[in-house]
């Protein structure tokens, strides 16, 4: 078996790109807590049904704006310049994957210590570019400092050593802050997404060598490595890997982290802060589960037996839609899944937005 024959050959740019920059923003205090800001960013980012819809053109674009830096800058210059980036978001993945271990095992003193400065930049340029009160600074704790210490260390090792087991810590890292940050908001925007995802997966795997050329071309943590040996085979004297696409990860992973707050929903729990070991029935995270390991299973069944590259989401999407949609006609509750959303106030919102406004078109042509 060759590094061709991989179990998922999906190197998908933006994916990565857009689950590893949500990864480097530090939590944001929420309402009640000590350095609440109202006007500050939501800490979870919720997808649109447009942003669903554009994901497979975006990513295409990016995936073959890549495969083109290959072609024609060279594998080394391309890499070169990415590492850096690949550097910055690994650090902040992997603080923030330590951190919250480190404030529950670290004393009380260290979480209360803080370290930081702010400062304000004049500028020349106009405020439609930059902000007139720029400010710059940080704001961090002793056990904030340890972390990002710490995945400085991580990512050191990576670049010197490129050991595939450095390469698996961050790619885990860029996973669970992904799946944490992002929420699909409704059961049809995942569906929406998936659907999308699938062709695009399938196109890129099976209609051009453009997506195996990347993964096998980009050197970073975009995917994680399993050696087939513990011990160098053939001739090149390396231990042979092959490779799962994290993008293969993290969709299905926001759309069973949708459907696990689904069940908490069901369960009367709440959706804010749920957790697996939290006690509620979960016959829709469950069910997934199980198809997606079924799915993943079958990726590598097919991926041995024909000795080729396979996009795992042409078994993944069908798995997982299909399991959840199962599980709903059987407890009769396929309405209530499809109705679920997690943009409540946001609607809300739209919709007095829209009261106001027809009341204020009624007095104008009164």
């Amino acid at each position: 078996m060759t590094d061709t024959a991989t179990t998922a050959a999906t190197a998908d740019p933006l994916l990565y790109i857009a689950y590893a920059t949500i990864a480097i923003v530090w939590d944001i205090p929420k309402e009640g807590e000590e350095g609440y800001d109202p006007d500050a960013p939501a800490t979870v980012e919720t997808l649109k049904k447009e942003d669903a819809m554009q994901f497979p053109i975006m990513g295409s674009c990016s995936l073959f704006g890549l495969y083109c830096a290959f072609k024609f800058l060279g594998q080394d210059i391309v890499n070169m310049l990415i590492g850096g980036y690949f550097g910055l978001v690994g650090t902040g993945a992997v603080a923030l994957t330590v951190g919250p271990l480190l404030d529950k095992l670290a004393p009380k003193w260290m979480n209360d210590y803080k370290l930081g400065f702010k400062k304000k930049i004049p500028h020349p340029f106009p405020e439609w570019i930059l902000t007139k009160d720029l400010e710059i600074g940080f704001d961090l704790t002793a056990t904030d400092v340890i972390s990002v210490s710490l995945a400085c260390g991580v990512v050191g090792l990576y670049f010197q050593r490129k050991y595939w087991a450095f390469n698996n810590i961050l790619g885990i890292c860029f996973c669970l802050q992904g799946i944490e940050r992002l929420s699909l908001g409704t059961y049809k925007i995942g569906a929406i997404l998936l659907v999308g995802l699938f062709f695009y997966d399938i196109f890129w795997v099976f209609g051009t060598d453009v997506m195996v050329t990347v993964a096998k071309s980009l050197d970073g943590p975009i995917k994680l490595l399993f050696p087939r040996s513990l011990t160098p085979m053939g001739e090149s004297g390396k231990i042979e890997l092959s490779l799962l696409g994290l993008g293969d990860i993290v969709i299905p992973g926001f759309f069973l982290s949708l459907l696990l707050r689904f069940d908490a929903a069901n369960a009367k729990m709440r959706t804010d802060k749920v957790n697996i070991f939290d006690s509620f029935p979960k016959p829709y995270f469950y069910s997934c589960m199980i198809a997606y390991v079924a799915g993943l299973g079958t990726t590598l069944f097919v991926m041995i037996y024909f000795q080729a590259a396979q996009p795992a989401l042409l078994y993944l999407v069908p798995a997982c839609l299909g399991s959840s949609f199962l599980c709903a006609i059987v407890r009769g509750e396929v309405s209530l899944l499809l109705a679920y959303s997690e943009e409540e106030e946001e609607e809300e919102d739209d919709e007095e937005e829209k009261i106001e406004e027809k009341k204020e078109e009624d007095k104008k042509n009164e």
